[in-house]
Parts: C-alpha cells; sequence; structure tokens
C-alpha cells in the first residue's frame, strides 16, 4: 500500500468500498490485461482533459487558500506538472489517434465530468484550504495507487505510457508532496490529533464523495 502521507491513509480507509471500486474499476483492469477498447481509452482520455483544465484551475485555488509559502509552492508545483506534463500526455496520444489539439480542447463535457470538477471547485470555493485538499487528493493519490500497481501487474503493453506516467518517479514525488501538504495543512488548522476534530467526518465525507465521483468518471470512460 503507498505511503502518501498520514491523513490520506485515515481517509482512504473510511472509504474502502468506494476506493476499491475506484483504484479496481473495470476501466482500470481493462488497461492492465489490454483489452480496454481503444475508444473507450481515447472517449475517457478527452473528457480527462477537460477534467485537467478544471483540475488545474482547483489547485490554482489552493495557492488563494495557502498560509504559508511552503504550502503555496506545492500547489504552485502541482498546477505546474499538470498542465505542463500531465496534460501533454494526453495532447500526444491524442494527436497520435488523430485527434489535433484544437479538437481535444473543444471536447464537450460529459455531465459525470461536470458533476465532480464542480464538486471540487465548489468545496475550494465555499471553504478553506483543508476542504480543498479532501476533494483534490482523491485524483492525485487513486492515479499514483493505480499507476504503481498496473505497472508490476500489467499483463499487456497496450496502455502502458499511461501507466508509466503514473508510476514514474516524479508521480510519486508529486502524491508524497500533497500528502505532505495535506498533513501539514491540517495540524497548522486544527493540531496534531486532527483526527478527533469536529471537522474531520466533513473533511472525510468530502474523499468519499470526490472517489465516488471518480468511480463515475471510470463509468463515463466505457461509455462513449
Amino acid at each position: 500500500m503507498s505511503n502518501y502521507g498520514k491523513a490520506f491513509a485515515l481517509m482512504r480507509d473510511a472509504a474502502q468500498g468506494p476506493w476499491r471500486d475506484y483504484t479496481r474499476h473495470t476501466f482500470v483492469e481493462g488497461m492492465k490485461d489490454g483489452t480496454l477498447p481503444r475508444a473507450a481509452f481515447l472517449h475517457y482520455l478527452r473528457q480527462d482533459y477537460v477534467f485537467l483544465i478544471h483540475f488545474s484551475r482547483a489547485w490554482a485555488l489552493a495557492v488563494v487558500k495557502s498560509e504559508t509559502h511552503s504550502e503555496m509552492l506545492t500547489a504552485v508545483a502541482t498546477v505546474n506538472a499538470l498542465v505542463a506534463e500531465e496534460m501533454q500526455l494526453h495532447i500526444g496520444i491524442c494527436e497520435a489517434a488523430g485527434i489535433s489539439h484544437e479538437e481535444l480542447f473543444a471536447t464537450p463535457e460529459r455531465a459525470e465530468n461536470l458533476a465532480y470538477t464542480r464538486f471540487v471547485l465548489e468545496a475550494g470555493y465555499s471553504g478553506d484550504l483543508l476542504d480543498l485538499l479532501a476533494a483534490l487528493t482523491p485524483c492525485v493519490m487513486g492515479y499514483g495507487e493505480i499507476g504503481t500497481r498496473l505497472a508490476s501487474e500489467a499483463t499487456s503493453e497496450v496502455y502502458r505510457d499511461w501507466i508509466n506516467t503514473y508510476a514514474s518517479d516524479d508521480y510519486q514525488g508529486a502524491c508524497k508532496a500533497v500528502g505532505e501538504l495535506f498533513d501539514q495543512a491540517l495540524t497548522r488548522r486544527i493540531g496534531e490529533d486532527f483526527a478527533a476534530s469536529p471537522r474531520w467526518d466533513r473533511l472525510c465525507q468530502t474523499f468519499r464523495t470526490a472517489t465516488e465521483l471518480e468511480v463515475n468518471f471510470w463509468q463515463m470512460g466505457l461509455t462513449p
């Protein structure tokens, strides 16, 4: 099991059912053995590109919600990784499949995508950095766990580029940095025993809801 910090581990354990449905979804297992139809993967990738646009904006909002220079640095680094690296993966794969960058950017947003991205942004708009991070971390850490597992379990090379991106040292380092940010932000705002705070259950519910929206996102990928 990945080590992305104390808060993440506690929240993941509190959402075991949805977390399993998310990280071991049929879509994910199809990438592992290569049985996922290419059309479904490209459909997902186009929606995920749109998702990353809003996800980047949410991480930019984390800069606004930060209280320390260290918090700002992690948020800025994450925005850069999303815009300059992760989105480039989507652009490259889609261009190789004959989908231009302009066509990719103009992808109509599906309802499942809309529900998820606006939930994350609303968590940040209406709350503080803790509320925002509780909504952001399922995506960041979940892809880290999926990438690591598939890197060792994949029986097909069909989706190896995608897998290697999220299993890479760079991405794993980003997951650990976000986990450290979350732990430090909780300690700063609530205290060392943050899991005993009256806010904890609400933060865990935000994490759980975001995880359930990730499940819906994978399912959307199976229905082009």
